[in-house]
């Protein structure tokens, strides 16, 4: 669940952003690079892909949740 946060965050909303918090409880952590915008270390690829369940964006690694 640290890869999931509640409703469905289009990426112009996300960009505003500095912080979510996901459903596993954890924040992970938004910033801007340039013209990347990186989810903790991750660098969002592909955004607002809609799905019947949320929004998805595509990121080029895996979230892991600090302490493990």
């Amino acid at each position: 669940l640290y890869h999931v946060v509640s409703g469905s965050v289009l990426a112009a909303e996300v960009v505003g952003l500095d912080s979510a918090t996901t459903l596993q409880g954890q924040p992970v952590s938004i910033s801007i690079d340039g013209d990347s915008v990186l989810i903790n270390d991750a660098r969002v690829l592909i955004t607002d892909i809609q799905a019947v369940n949320g929004v998805v964006h595509v990121i080029d690694s895996v979230l892991i949740p600090s302490g493990l």
